[in-house]
């Protein structure tokens, strides 16, 4: 089963979207967005909600290709996100997430004991190209048994009622 195929089974905003997974590689993945009325804001493209889910499930995605091999010690989190609109959208747009930093870096620090962060930037862009939204996603790998392993922008969650899986 294909990451896109797994995601679309287990989340139930990539269904209700109906996000159709491009192409998904350690170093990037490309997520469509189909025009769809029911998902309209009120100038008559994507509302800003499903294109901020499709920025956010392609920069998922991106991070479940390049460190998947990692679950079964760590936690894939994302820890802050922020996206800028530039242009209208109208009609389909796709979004092309982009690993910010080597996996082999990523994975280093957490070999050696630390809580990785690193960025996933996304690319909204329209069919003819022009690029309508731009997104920033922070990830982190938060180690298995560490619920004390807090990012900061968490502050005012209590890591004693976290779960540990």
């Amino acid at each position: 089963m294909s990451i896109g195929e797994m995601l679309a089974a287990t989340v139930p905003m990539v269904r209700t979207l109906k996000l159709e997974y491009l192409e998904t590689t350690p170093e990037r993945a490309v997520l469509a967005l189909p025009d769809q009325s029911e998902y309209h804001n009120h100038v008559g493209g994507p509302h800003a909600g499903a294109m901020f889910t499709l920025g956010e499930s392609a920069s998922g995605a991106v991070v479940l290709a390049a460190f998947g091999d990692q679950l079964a010690r760590a936690v894939p989190l994302a820890v802050t996100a922020e996206i800028a609109f530039r242009k209208l959208a109208r009609g389909p747009v796709t979004a092309t997430a982009t690993l910010g930093r080597p996996a082999a870096d990523v994975v280093a620090e957490l070999d050696a004991g630390r809580r990785p962060e690193f960025p996933v930037t996304v690319a909204i862009r329209r069919e003819d190209g022009a690029v309508t939204g731009e997104m920033t996603v922070v990830w982190t790998l938060r180690p298995n048994g560490r619920p004390d392993a807090l990012p900061d922008a968490l502050p005012d969650v209590r890591p004693d009622v976290l779960p540990n899986d």
